[in-house]
This record gives C-alpha cells, sequence and structure tokens, in this order.
C-alpha cells in the first residue's frame, strides 16, 4: 500500500471520492493562476519504467505510479483513427511485430526498443491525401466500444483490443480528475502520411495542402466535439494532441500555422471552454515562436515545455507572467542521470514557476524506462516537500518572479 494512500474517504453523489475532490479543486485553482494547497503533480510514463519501478521498489506486479502516490490527473485517449478496424497483422514473431492500423500506417514493433517504427503509410501520394474519405467522428465506437486503435495500441508498449474509452474514464472517475484528449491536424498527419511527406507536401502544394489541412482539422474538431458530448459529467478537462515543433523550432513555418492550423485549435479550446473543461496543450519541442498564439487561443497549460529544446517554465513565466499555466518541463535527462544533487536543483529551481497558481509539476515529455523507481520516488516526495503553498524554497534556487 502506497505511504501516499488516503482510507476513510467519504463519497458524494457522483461517486467520487472526497480526495478526488481536492484533486480537482486543487488542479482547477492551479489553472486558474490562484495558489491551491500544494502544486499538483503527475505525468505520463512508459510501460518499460512502471516495470522497472515495481521491481525496483519491491512493489506488487500490479502496481500503478497513479495510484501509488496519489497523482492529481490522468488523461484518457478514446479511438482517433479515421477507419475505425482491427489492425492487419503483416508478421508477428516473438521479437516483434508488424501491423497496419486504422490511419494506414504500417507499424514495426520491436519489443526490445521502446518505440515502434513507421515503415509505410496506404496514403503515399498527395492525391490520395486529398481524396481520403474518413470515418463519422461520431462513430459510437471511438467511445463505447473496444477494439483496435493506433495512439492506444502502438507506443512503447503492444496492444490489441483496447478497452472502451468511456469504461476508462468511468473506472478513473471516482480517484482521479480525468481529461479526454484528442489530436490536432499536425499530429494526424504524422501518422497518416508522415512527417516527411506532410511538410513535402506543404511546400510542394501549399494551398491545397491548406484545403486538406482545413478538412483533417474540421473533422478532429467533430471528433472532440463527439468525445466531449459522450464524456459529459464524467471529464473534468480536454487535452489537444499536437507537435508542431523540434528541438531548434517550428516544423513548419508560423505563418503557414496560422492560417491552417491555428483555427482549428482554438475551435476546439471553445468547444470544451464552453463545456467547462480547462485544456492543457501537448506540443513538443521549442514552440516558442507561436507561443503567444496559444495564450490568444485561451490554452490554460502547455504541456511538456521540452528543456532539452530550450523551453524554461522559469523563463517563460517571466516573459508571459500568468497569460498561460505550465505542465512539465522537469528535464528528462536530469532525471535519466540518478544524480539526486542535479534532480534536486532541477526540480526546486522549475518550483519557482508555480508562485502565484498556473503550474503542474512533470516531466519534459514522460517518464521513461533510464528513470529508476528510486529516483522518481525522490522526485515525487521533493514536489511535496517544498510544493506547499506558500512556495518557500531553499535561497539558493528561489528566484525572484
Amino acid at each position: 500500500m502506497s505511504m501516499f494512500a488516503t482510507f476513510g474517504q467519504s463519497i458524494d453523489s457522483t461517486g467520487r471520492k472526497e480526495n478526488t475532490l481536492h484533486k480537482l479543486e486543487r488542479m482547477n485553482k492551479a489553472l486558474r493562476h490562484e495558489e491551491p494547497d500544494r502544486v499538483p503533480i503527475s505525468d505520463f510514463f512508459w510501460g518499460d519504467f512502471t516495470r522497472r519501478w515495481r521491481k525496483e521498489l519491491g512493489l506488487p506486479d500490479d502496481a500503478n505510479p497513479y495510484y501509488y502516490y496519489d497523482l492529481d490527473w490522468i488523461s484518457t485517449v478514446p479511438n482517433m483513427d479515421p477507419w475505425i478496424r482491427p489492425f492487419e497483422t503483416i508478421r508477428e514473431t516473438p521479437e516483434e511485430v508488424v501491423v497496419k492500423t486504422g490511419f494506414g500506417a504500417i507499424l514495426r514493433k520491436q519489443f526490445e526498443f521502446p518505440m515502434p517504427e513507421m515503415r509505410a503509410w496506404e496514403i503515399d501520394t498527395f492525391e490520395k491525401l486529398e481524396r481520403a474519405e474518413f470515418d463519422d467522428p461520431r462513430d459510437s465506437r471511438r467511445f463505447f466500444e473496444g477494439g483496435d486503435n493506433q495512439i492506444a495500441g502502438v507506443g512503447d508498449g503492444f496492444e490489441r483490443n483496447s478497452p472502451a474509452w468511456i469504461d476508462t474514464v468511468k473506472s478513473l472517475h471516482p480517484d482521479f480528475p480525468v481529461y479526454g484528449s484528442m489530436i490536432e491536424v499536425s499530429e494526424c498527419l504524422t501518422r497518416l502520411i508522415g512527417q516527411e511527406n506532410a511538410m513535402l507536401w506543404m511546400g510542394e502544394f501549399p494551398e491545397r495542402m491548406g484545403m486538406v489541412a482545413n478538412r483533417i482539422g474540421a473533422y478532429y474538431v467533430e471528433c472532440a466535439k463527439a468525445e466531449i458530448d459522450a464524456g459529459k459529467g464524467l471529464l473534468d478537462g480536454f487535452v489537444i494532441w499536437g507537435d508542431v515543433a523540434y528541438k531548434k523550432g517550428m516544423l513548419f513555418s508560423p505563418r503557414y500555422w496560422r492560417q491552417y492550423f491555428k483555427p482549428w485549435v482554438a475551435e476546439m479550446t471553445e468547444y470544451a471552454h464552453a463545456n467547462g473543461l480547462p485544456v492543457i496543450y501537448h506540443g513538443c519541442g521549442n514552440c516558442k515562436a507561436i507561443f503567444q498564439d496559444y495564450v490568444e487561443i485561451g490554452i490554460d497549460a502547455y504541456n511538456p515545455l521540452e528543456a532539452k529544446a530550450g523551453m524554461d517554465c522559469v523563463e517563460l513565466r517571466r516573459q508571459y507572467g500568468h497569460g498561460m499555466g505550465f505542465c512539465g518541463n522537469s528535464e528528462m535527462q536530469v532525471w535519466e542521470s540518478g544524480d539526486h544533487d542535479a534532480i534536486r536543483r532541477e526540480v526546486l529551481r522549475k518550483l519557482n514557476a508555480a508562485k502565484g497558481g498556473g503550474y503542474i509539476f512533470q516531466s519534459d515529455h514522460s517518464v521513461s524506462s533510464g528513470v529508476s523507481g528510486p529516483t522518481y520516488d525522490f522526485i515525487v516526495k521533493l514536489v511535496r516537500e517544498f510544493g506547499d503553498y506558500p512556495i518557500e524554497l531553499p535561497a539558493e534556487f528561489d528566484e525572484s518572479m
């Protein structure tokens, strides 16, 4: 049993535990740039990390970091595949599996490596992309039936027949603030045609590709609306997944993004807000060129703020004040070092961004298998020790904001 677990909780009329309501209040206050009782903390965990964490901390096989540390929020993913269909198995051995998914992507998953390899795509010409017609965005199978889907099934692990999204939401609802999620245009294109083709065709056919982006954007806005409707009364927030940058900057021009991508992110955000759901945008890389656009859209918090791409939540707080919340930015490469002195410096410095609210503590991407169980345990305890409001940091880590 976790040292962080709580006992003897009352349950409200919606089936939520008293502690869960405290976590929800903590999250919502932070996202409103108010100071809650303490800094919220959560993360995204690789399956290999979880297995290592259990082994190194001597935990049972079903131990889960979210429950063990009583973390403050959790995200869920419905079936976002353009075509809802079972994986087509092309090859399967004890060492690897190659499948074709509902994005038409051919993925090779070697079990000894953490992430899959995209090998080819059903849509391999621009003309095919222009002609593509997707399944109904409001198809109930996305939310109410189990089955194969690429985002839930092929990542650092491999899973067939993922459970129905609504069942996952209901199972988590008593214990955590639960966020739904949806991809946006760029994230779809990476899975549908590959990032190289996406950028190449933007350059070759900028206006026609813009029309495709508008069609995909409208499609995933409808998927998001359908998801929010399906989860009404059960969701506490919403995540938009959308990588548009790499280590040194944007993958394509900010002007092009503003014309063909931004409007759909804005519409998705507006619908979530109209339903009382704060929005966390997840975008990897250095997006400084369009950061102000996310502020204008009304994104409540940006994640993961990759430190290795030059993102720094303390500096961003100085630049943008409390115009946007931050979720993440604690550098994974420092965590992976296992050096407790370096980790302490990293964690406590980033807590400066939590002053006045507006900060959720997480890694600057996700917790990899390179992080030891004792290291993550040390990090959570650090945040719990120094994350109480008002934030009071040791003098050597305190930076006036």
